[in-house]
């Protein structure tokens, strides 16, 4: 008989699910009604403000009360409630495949996935559609969005199946990337951070108008280096290897990571793109709940 994998979320996690929300710093509301707030064009729940007549707008939306006292067309603009579309993108490089010495069976990969599966929980709580894309050495993996309880199964069947292995691919072979994720969509990078090619395409993805959340995952031991003595350390992408003394090297090691975690968290903030640092020592949830706390609890 087979082993059931286990659960991608632990019940406590869950649990503390329920208190979040997505949300997006930019929705349309073109393409129905769903639980976001958003400024469309045309009939709304909530009245926003007026705006000048473009053509393409319906004439029903005319504000011909306004137009007999100004002699100029306006439209009413309206707040509505508009559905988003999720997308997973995860890292699936080899550098994923990353653990703790105290815990060398919790990797990156598996920490991301488990994260990813925190906010498919989240889009299927608010009915969006949500969808997976996994980048690694073997190319793009691809889920198409759906919403409900099958899709669901489809992307954990899927998370539990991915592996890391690899280097970031070609750009040639992103083009799914383009292909599928729409203006607006909402994209949530999930990876190491360490790819400039990854860092690079979440600028490219939020210039060309999508909403992007990046997620940076990290070991304890990256963010605390508390190797000692001799060590080998490996490149797990290249190959490459370092024998270095842990005390001597360490203080340069700390100093260098904080540079280069302040450059991409500027970097990030710069495009516009929400970011939060995770490690795998902390709870599933914890980029999660630190990004709603950002935004006065509303979500993330």
């Amino acid at each position: 008989m087979a082993a059931t994998a286990p659960p991608l979320i632990p019940a406590d996690v869950r649990s503390r699910l329920r208190g979040l929300r997505l949300l997006p710093q930019r929705a349309s509301g073109s393409r129905g009604i769903g639980m976001h707030a958003s400024r469309s064009r045309g009939a709304g729940l909530e009245f926003a403000q007026y705006r000048a007549y473009e053509p393409g707008d319906e004439l029903r939306q005319i504000d011909w009360k306004l137009y007999a006292r100004s002699d100029r067309f306006f439209v009413r603009e309206s707040e509505r409630e508009s559905p988003l579309t999720v997308w997973l993108l995860l890292d699936t490089t080899a550098s994923m495949a990353q653990a703790d010495q105290a815990r060398r069976d919790w990797t990156r990969l598996q920490a991301a996935s488990a994260l990813a599966a925190c906010v498919v929980e989240l889009a299927l709580q608010q009915g969006d559609a949500f969808g997976l894309v996994a980048i690694g050495g073997d190319g793009v993996r691809l889920v198409p969005a759906g919403h409900g309880l099958r899709q669901r199964d489809r992307l954990h069947l899927q998370l539990h199946a991915l592996r890391a292995q690899g280097r970031w691919p070609a750009q040639e072979r992103l083009a799914p990337v383009w292909e599928r994720i729409a203006a607006n969509d909402l994209v949530v990078m999930i990876g190491d951070g360490f790819d400039e090619d990854a860092v690079a395409l979440a600028e490219r993805l939020a210039r060309a108008g999508r909403d992007v959340v990046h997620l940076q995952l990290l070991t304890a031991e990256e963010r605390d280096f508390p190797f000692r003595d001799g060590h080998r350390f490996r490149d797990p992408e290249t190959g490459d290897e370092l024998l270095s003394d842990g005390a001597t090297v360490r203080a340069n090691y700390l100093a260098r990571f904080a540079e280069a975690r302040r450059t991409l968290d500027a970097r990030l903030q710069a495009a516009g793109i929400r970011h939060d640092t995770g490690f795998l020592d902390e709870a599933i949830d914890a980029p999660l709940q630190r990004l709603s706390a950002r935004r006065g609890g509303n979500g993330a």
